[in-house]
């Protein structure tokens, strides 16, 4: 997943844990796996981004609720 940001890496990691966790839960751990910048055509920062990786708990919910695979 990878999240961005006009203001800073933290922010764009915090942008990637919040798509992730519109889908996921009971996500456990996010490891920032790279980190880059995105340039305009003079060679200013337009925007941080954060390549992540997320660890989850699996959660059987659908067969605690009776369906079948």
């Amino acid at each position: 997943m990878v999240g961005s940001s006009p203001t800073g890496w933290e922010d764009a990691v915090r942008d990637a844990i919040e798509k992730f966790s519109r889908s996921l839960w009971n996500l456990r751990i996010a490891e920032v796996k790279e980190l880059d910048v995105k340039l305009d055509g003079k060679g200013g920062i337009v925007a941080y981004r954060a390549k992540i990786r997320i660890s989850l708990k699996y959660d059987d919910w659908k067969r605690e609720m009776g369906w079948k695979a």
